[in-house]
């Protein structure tokens, strides 16, 4: 029997009163797979992410945690699962571990179980010397690390990631991309990431285009670009949304 996907939505739609935010959505993601989420502004992403975390309710259509329906078994499901927001979610006037050490709490995990972990998310990060920093006091890129660490603590199947890089340097947002790509990769954790940003995107990279609520594009970068007949994924993004912004 083969395992579940990480994530498989079937038949999801939602809407905003008469308006339709998420119209029959369908897609999987499997262990190890990177998938970047592309849409404009008002496209339904940050609906769709509100829906797979459980934030609204589904009304319409079926989401899969590692097998686990997020609405039947919302614990099992929602166990299974890592995110970062596009907004920081840190306690600035806590310390790094201290935040950690308050998520792991959240989990149930024993204090031993907790160090060992934070140990281990925060050296991969190189952010280990700076657990007993307040987290005010470290820059953009330092409290994402931190916040991807979190998001780690408790082995979670799908990572999600909201625009992570928003607001970033270009370094900070290049080690972030490669770090998450390391992760899919040699991990096997699925990856769901909300992007804006075309040079986030690897080749080897599953790609959804999303537009006003429906997906336009489901495939690998080279699936997309021959289905658009273009050789970028600017142009390709372009196709699909008819000229709209990221």
């Amino acid at each position: 029997m083969s395992e579940p996907s990480a994530l498989a939505i079937e038949g999801l739609s939602f809407s905003y009163g008469n308006h339709k935010a998420l119209d029959d959505i369908n897609f999987k993601i499997q262990s190890g797979e990177c998938t970047i989420l592309l849409g404009p502004n008002g496209a339904g992403k940050s609906t769709l992410f509100s829906l797979i975390t459980h934030l609204y309710d589904t009304r319409q259509g079926r989401i899969e945690l590692c097998g686990f329906d997020i609405k039947q078994q919302s614990r099992l499901a929602l166990a299974r699962l890592g995110v970062v927001f596009q907004q920081t979610t840190l306690d600035m006037d806590l310390t790094v571990d201290q935040n950690l050490r308050y998520h792991t709490a959240l989990h149930g995990m024993s204090r031993k179980l907790a160090t060992e972990r934070i140990q281990q998310e925060l050296e991969r990060l190189n952010m280990f010397d700076r657990r007993f920093e307040k987290v005010r006091q470290l820059n953009g890129g330092h409290k994402r690390r931190v916040e991807i660490a979190r998001a780690l603590l408790h082995k979670p199947s799908l990572l999600l990631l909201d625009e992570p890089t928003v607001g970033l340097d270009v370094p900070s947002r290049k080690n972030i991309v490669d770090y998450v790509h390391r992760l899919a990769a040699e991990e096997k954790i699925a990856v769901l990431w909300a992007s804006h940003l075309m040079d986030e995107i690897h080749a080897n990279d599953h790609l959804i285009v999303l537009h006003k609520g429906q997906i336009k594009a489901n495939g690998t970068v080279d699936e997309v670009l021959k289905q658009t007949d273009v050789a970028t994924i600017n142009e390709a993004f372009s196709r699909l949304t008819q000229g709209q912004a990221a």
